[in-house]
């Protein structure tokens, strides 16, 4: 035990700092086991060692892991490759340039495109290459007899030419040992070279190795070899680097479909013929991109965030479409960053003297992606707009309204069932403004629906009347009133659809059943408005098959969403048809994309062989948009705003079933289909069987079979009268 002094501190003996130094850590513990402890001292801390291997493990891990390793590592890979990437290109030229096997190359190329006439040029090419080469083989058989005779010759000439000249030499200076003088000199000359060379050839044949190195390290370098992980950082990062043609088909390889790396490493151009030029589109580029046997368009399209990626592009900045071509996928690439930079003012806000015409005008939307204007013709149009909250919807939909109220002729009535005051610049300018999301404004606007519908049905029966044979023409809606447009919006038509209130009638406003009032409105005005001027413009929230029924959806002549959830949702926006052939609402950004639409259908110029457009649309915020409701307001007479629509007649669909049935037991549905037309047109025109089964299946009096043909059964109708007069009468 080794020499130690204590002291006093706090009544508590401790050890002082030791005079000598322990031997060993067993001593040291021992030491400390020694000394006494009060009962109230805390107990001796444990202080516990990884084992050696676990710390030289640790360390072995962070040195490994550290960035001036990784980046030493990087360094390292890097310029190793340079070297034998630069080998590789050298040795593929040489191999070209000595073999027929660049014509081979560009012959399967022009064949995998289908350019036969090329693939046969390159064939007579190679055939061209081949005899030529046999005829240089040939005569490099025959050289060394040649070159013998032109030696033997050539020497002799050369020796007779400088004994001539030495002849020369002594006959001018009267010396005979001139003679000899210019072979010697020859010979001397000979022998310096052979001085130099041998003082020359090892330091040659040193550096003549690494001068080769250096070549290839240099031509790798310049041709980038190395992969993407081992450059440099500012190299690593490929954000805004210019689209070119071997990018685009390095981003291609890279996807992770086999079948098409496959094929572009057996293409002799490396995959070049599978692009079409590369083209300026606004801002960005487009190519056309014809996919190798095996590879379909939905395999490109389901990698885009990958392909963007690969591109050196965010997923937004990307768009995948499919032209009419066999296995062909349309690249839009933007420039980087371009897409979030704001695009100018609406020309309804800049020009305050623009008109619009109903009829031979198009609505100044936006842009598309090209940066091209996005005009809509709107003229007898139904349309649909949805979206997530808060992206625009309201907004975009408002800015076609703005521009079509320039047209003194046109008739707006308008329910805003959001009730924020997105429409109140419309006061003094629509002949219908109703503004709240209650249920009594789903009433009224129910009942603004329904009576368009019988407006629609009064002006059949003018038109034909009329006997226009064009249909409702320029002339007749500026001078006719019965003919004028006639506009209808429903913004956030969901609450209408999710609305379960009743009428007097026992029949729901809301639901996607032929019970529901608003719903069938909206689809008799889809069925038949559009010949007579009447049209249904509606935006939604979060479509679903509840809140937006699919009839009345595929009812819109243009359909437009904003950023939606899922595919799903755009595929009930948009339709299946648009979304397969590249539509995307659900791959634009919520929050940052506002305003921006996917838009399908007609009424918008189409790029050829797409079936969608993707447009930027111009914002006019609520001073804006109040300021050009001034202007419209300025082409009418007064216009009286109401905001409240009284019901129309009540219909009972049961109750007019069973006056169809008379006294027969039974009727074929068929004909109580046709009566009820007869009985009440507006209300049963458009009736299908569906239409028939849902109201009595809600009764339980639903049609069946008899004798194989469907029938209503007057007694089950009677007996669910009879069930809803006693519960009338209950409550």
């Amino acid at each position: 035990m080794t020499e130690q002094t204590t002291a006093r501190v706090n009544g508590h003996a401790r050890p002082k700092v030791s005079l000598l130094k322990f031997d060993t850590d067993a001593e040291l513990a021992a030491q400390a086991a020694e000394q006494p402890r009060p009962a109230d001292a805390p107990g001796p801390a444990t202080v516990v060692r990884a084992p050696v291997w676990v710390r030289s493990g640790r360390a072995v891990r962070t040195a490994a892991t550290h960035e001036r390793t990784r980046t030493a590592a990087r360094l390292a890979v890097r310029h190793s490759l340079y070297v034998l990437g630069g080998t590789r290109i050298v040795a593929r030229r040489a191999w070209d340039g000595r073999t027929a096997a660049r014509y081979e190359r560009m012959i399967r190329a022009a064949e995998a495109a289908g350019k036969w006439e090329e693939a046969k040029e390159w064939e007579e090419r190679g055939t061209r290459y081949r005899q030529q080469r046999h005829q240089r083989r040939m005569e490099l058989i025959r050289a060394p007899q040649q070159l013998a005779k032109s030696a033997a010759v050539g020497t002799a000439a050369g020796a007779g030419g400088l004994l001539a000249l030495g002849g020369a030499l002594a006959v001018a200076t009267e010396d005979p040992t001139w003679i000899l003088a210019p072979t010697l000199a020859v010979i001397e000359a000979v022998h310096w070279a052979v001085i130099i060379g041998s003082v020359v050839w090892g330091p040659l044949v040193m550096l003549g190795p690494w001068l080769c190195l250096l070549g290839l390290w240099d031509l790798g370098r310049r041709r980038q070899t190395a992969p993407a992980w081992a450059m440099p950082h500012a190299q690593r990062s490929s954000e805004g680097e210019p689209i070119t043609p071997s990018i685009v088909v390095k981003a291609l390889r890279d996807l992770g479909i086999a079948p098409l790396r496959k094929a572009i490493a057996e293409m002799g151009d490396a995959g070049a013929s599978m692009l079409s030029p590369i083209t300026i589109a606004g801002c960005g580029v487009e190519v056309d991109v014809t996919l190798p046997s095996g590879v379909s368009t939905d395999e490109v399209q389901g990698r885009r965030r990958k392909l963007a990626e690969n591109l050196g592009r965010h997923e937004h900045e990307v768009f995948i479409t499919i032209p009419p071509a066999a296995r062909t996928v349309r690249l839009w690439i933007a420039d980087s960053g371009a897409l979030d930079e704001p695009i100018g003012p609406s020309p309804l806000v800049v020009d305050a003297d623009m008109s619009a015409d109903y009829y031979t005008g198009s609505a100044p939307w936006g842009q598309d992606l090209r940066g091209d204007a996005a005009a809509v013709s709107l003229l007898q149009r139904h349309l649909l707009i949805t979206g997530l909250s808060n992206q625009g919807k309201t907004a975009a939909l408002r800015a076609l309204a703005l521009w079509l109220a320039l047209d003194g002729s046109v008739e707006f009535r308008i329910a805003d069932l959001k009730g924020v005051g997105d429409w109140a610049m419309f006061e003094g300018l629509a002949t219908v403004l109703i503004q709240g999301p209650t249920d009594e404004h789903v009433m009224e606007a129910t009942h603004m629906l329904e009576e368009a519908v019988g407006d629609m049905e009064d002006r059949n029966a003018a038109l034909k009347e009329s006997g226009s044979a064009n249909g409702v023409t320029r002339e007749m809606a500026r001078t006719d009133p019965r003919f004028r447009p006639l506009v209808l919006i429903v913004d956030e038509a969901q609450v209408a659809f999710m609305c379960p209130i009743k009428g007097e009638d026992g029949r729901p406003y809301g639901g996607k059943k032929a019970t529901s009032r608003y719903f069938m409105a909206a689809r008799k005005l889809h069925n038949q408005g559009r010949a007579v001027n009447v049209t249904l413009w509606q935006g939604t929230q979060d479509p679903t098959d509840e809140n937006l029924p699919k009839l009345v959806r595929e009812g819109a002549h243009i359909r437009a969403s904003l950023v939606l959830g899922t595919e799903t949702q755009a595929k009930m926006a948009l339709g299946e048809t648009a979304v397969d052939g590249g539509a995307a609402p659900h791959k634009l950004r919520r929050g940052q994309d506002k305003g921006t639409v996917v838009v399908a259908g007609d009424g918008i110029p189409l790029p050829k062989g797409q079936t969608s457009i993707t447009v930027r649309t111009h914002y006019i915020d609520g001073d804006q948009a109040a300021a050009i409701a001034e202007r419209a307001k300025a082409k009418r007479a007064g216009v009286t705003t109401a905001s409240h629509v009284a019901g129309g007649p009540s219909v009972d669909p049961l109750a007019d079933i069973a006056a169809v049935l008379g006294g027969a037991p039974r009727l074929r549905t068929q004909e109580v289909l046709q009566r009820l037309a007869e009985r009440n047109p507006a209300e049963y025109r458009g009736w299908k069987f569906r239409e028939l089964r849902e109201v009595l299946e809600a009764v339980d009096a639903a049609p069946h079979k008899s004798d194989g043909v469907m029938v209503v059964d007057r007694a089950k109708v009677e007996t669910a009268l009879g069930r809803r007069a006693e519960n009338d009468t209950e409550e």
